[in-house]
């Protein structure tokens, strides 16, 4: 009997204890999923933490502070796009931002060695290293590869990687990708591996369609940034490479400005021919956005993202179930539509 590709869909947090929350991060580890967002009462107050939560069994830990801006000399700054990752043979990773906005903002990272139920002290990663801006780092052997970007007000939004060949105890950055004129943004990549050397970046833009990078050694070095045929509302996507070899891409299928649904799910082999997979929120007005993907061992899929600012969603899928359809059927939102603009994004 074919399994069903829906298996479960349900809020992170039963009572949010904070007005706003966004960006969502998912991983396994130590036998449960664990999800970390950033919430408080606006993105960029002072007051935002980095909220955490594991899911053993059937149910949710109530969300508990994880990460805050609270400065030594009592200054207290926003915390930003909480990243979750758990490298083989090492503790769990809690990787975060903290500053006044993206461009003036400073990574920090905290580790667990008990699946996130106690933390290590947090710690500045170092000038020059920033941690990934939204999305997980890959695992290449023993290397840590870490989808990176900036936002300079002088060199504008920059896509680099930061590699770790020590466990996540130092890194090194290479140089920004090169943007084409056609792509003067974009931001925030997310991996996917083809093989061993040969890597696909897919990253947000401002110009209403995805962009790619590819690398043939590893994440080295990486071609200059090229669009493709995926439209894109300046909104996060976050994507993962299943085991059966096939490329999962979670993304608002909006080329609208600030208008972020539908939230859809595609499907490809090749990395270059997308095909629609499904379609998890499209009724309007609302935000579901930056979602975060991962595979668990048991093979489901889990996706977890922001739902109107107000909690995140928590969706486990069955891969095995999923038939792939014509990407047309994935309709952008119509202009006059209803939509829900706000300047409450990042």
């Amino acid at each position: 009997m074919k399994s069903s590709l829906m298996q479960r869909a349900e809020f992170v947090v039963t009572d949010p204890p904070f007005a706003s929350c966004h960006a969502a991060t998912l991983v396994e580890s130590g036998g449960a999923i664990c999800c970390a967002f950033f919430g408080g009462s606006r993105e960029g107050k002072p007051d935002v933490c980095i909220w955490f939560c594991r899911r053993d069994g059937d149910s949710w830990s109530e969300p508990i502070v994880v990460g805050d801006g609270a400065q030594a000399d009592g200054q207290r700054f926003a915390t930003w796009n909480p990243v979750l990752f758990q490298p083989s043979g090492g503790p769990l990773m809690l990787f975060y931002k903290v500053g006044p906005s993206p461009s003036k903002w400073w990574g920090v990272v905290r580790t667990s060695d008990d699946a996130g139920r106690t933390w290590s002290d947090p710690r500045r990663l170092p000038a020059g290293i920033l941690g990934p801006a939204k999305n997980k780092p890959v695992q290449l052997g023993s290397a840590i590869l870490s989808p990176c970007s900036d936002e300079h007000p002088e060199n504008g939004w920059r896509i680099y990687f930061e590699r770790s060949d020590d466990g996540g105890a130092t890194w090194q950055a290479t140089p920004p990708v090169e943007q084409p004129p056609e792509i003067p943004k974009a931001t925030q990549p997310t991996i996917l591996v083809h093989s061993a050397h040969k890597l696909q970046a897919i990253c947000r833009t401002t110009i209403g369609r995805l962009c790619e990078t590819w690398s043939n050694d590893g994440g080295r070095t990486w071609q200059p940034l090229r669009l493709i045929d995926l439209p894109n509302c300046n909104s996060g996507v976050d994507a993962v490479t299943l085991r059966d070899g096939r490329h999962l891409l979670v993304y608002n299928h909006s080329n609208l400005e600030k208008v972020r649904y539908p939230l859809n799910v595609a499907i490809t082999r090749d990395g270059a021919t997308w095909q629609a997979a499904a379609v998890l929120e499209s009724e309007p007005p609302g935000q579901y956005s930056y979602p975060a993907v991962m595979q668990s061992l048991d093979g489901l899929v889990h996706i977890a993202y922001t739902f109107k600012r107000r909690n995140i969603k928590y969706v486990v899928m069955d891969p095995s179930a999923i038939e792939p359809q014509p990407i047309e059927m994935f309709v952008c939102p119509p202009p006059g539509s209803p939509t829900h603009r706000s300047d409450e994004f990042q």
